[in-house]
């Protein structure tokens, strides 16, 4: 299914998103780890709902999903006559997704600047620098998750128990990883790492995804509940928390999966470093801090059900955000491709860029 030569060098890599002559094809994250399913999809209307409904997740897969959306539904415009309408109506559609996730609108953006670029050359000419421009997104991801990976396992010695929340590995991006690049990283260094993800409720993101990765790989892992971290970190069991990013703000603070927060403060009363690993493309240097990050308010029936079953009074009231903001100061290091920050983000962050 999955022919691209861009993967011939990633073979061993979980293959979570690829543009095909058929149409986008992903692995619906939804089903795993009970079933390996891929789904196709034709249109930038399906790729949005995919986006939508958590077939793909994870800031930088969201991404790479949206620059292959739009550039899809480029594909199909008839004729230029309609190419300016119907590309500000494609990314609008893709953009109005997920409101946290910075990846996606820098991937928007990337887009348009594209459109730009190739506003004066011919339709057929147009379709095909769009889609080189989704593919090379999709390449440099892979290759920027593999650089920070590099940066990041140096923050680990050679026998370390790290814990993990959410999911922040090659199913998050287009391959690798950011959270778990890093892990990925130090295991290939000859390091011990053992990775305790927490399940991450209510979307189970850390269980069934995390551990499914780290099972594949053999990387020893423990799956904990979510309310097990401070055990276990008085415990002793865990020296570091390495976690992925939705939106940094400028001076640090950053938004991921619901939860972070409370790990956040969990590792500061414990005394173990609390370390974020995310690309260039999720720092929001215009957003000045955390308080302006918007907050995704996803369905009640997340909360109420599991995998479908009821496990909640129906009537009961419910509030669902997917995500929390940690704030710089609980943050000893933000791993990226170009180099690792330390506070005082609001001077380190820039210089990466």
């Amino acid at each position: 299914m999955f022919a691209s030569p861009a993967l011939v060098y990633f073979e061993a890599m979980i293959r979570t998103l690829e543009w095909t002559d058929d149409g986008i094809v992903m692995i619906d994250q939804r089903l795993l780890p009970s079933e390996e399913a891929y789904l196709t999809f034709k249109t930038a209307e399906e790729v949005a709902d995919a986006i939508r409904n958590m077939v793909v997740r994870g800031a930088p897969a969201i991404g790479v999903a949206a620059a292959m959306g739009i550039a899809l539904g480029v594909q199909q415009i008839p004729s230029k006559d309609d190419v300016e309408q119907r590309f500000a109506d494609i990314c609008a559609e893709i953009q109005n997704t997920r409101p946290t996730a910075r990846n996606l609108f820098w991937a928007v953006e990337r887009m348009k600047k594209a459109f730009e670029k190739n506003r004066g050359k011919s339709l057929e000419e147009m379709k095909s620098a769009l889609k080189n421009e989704a593919q090379q997104i999709y390449c440099e991801d892979i290759e920027i998750n593999r650089r920070l990976g590099e940066q990041g396992q140096t923050l680990l010695g050679p026998q370390q128990t790290v814990l993990t929340h959410c999911n922040a590995g090659a199913l998050a991006t287009a391959g690798y990883g950011t959270a778990l690049g890093v892990i990925r990283a130090a295991v290939a260094k000859g390091k011990k790492i053992h990775v305790f993800a927490d399940e991450t409720r209510p979307f189970l993101q850390g269980s069934r995804l995390t551990a499914w990765e780290m099972v594949q790989e053999n990387i020893p892992c423990t799956l904990i509940t979510d309310n097990m971290a401070g055990h276990f970190m008085k415990s002793g069991a865990i020296q570091a928390v390495i976690v992925g990013a939705d939106r940094i703000a400028r001076n640090g603070d950053t938004a991921n999966k619901i939860g972070t927060y409370s790990v956040a403060v969990l590792a500061r009363e414990h005394g173990i470093p609390f370390y974020v690993a995310a690309p260039l493309s999720t720092i929001d240097l215009e957003t000045p801090s955390g308080e302006f990050i918007p907050i995704e308010e996803r369905s009640r029936a997340e909360v109420t059900e599991i995998l479908g079953k009821p496990v909640a009074p129906a009537s009961v009231e419910v509030a669902n955000p997917a995500f929390d903001v940690t704030p710089a100061r609980l943050i000893t290091a933000i791993i990226t491709e170009a180099g690792i920050a330390r506070p005082d983000y609001r001077e380190t962050l820039p210089r990466l860029f």
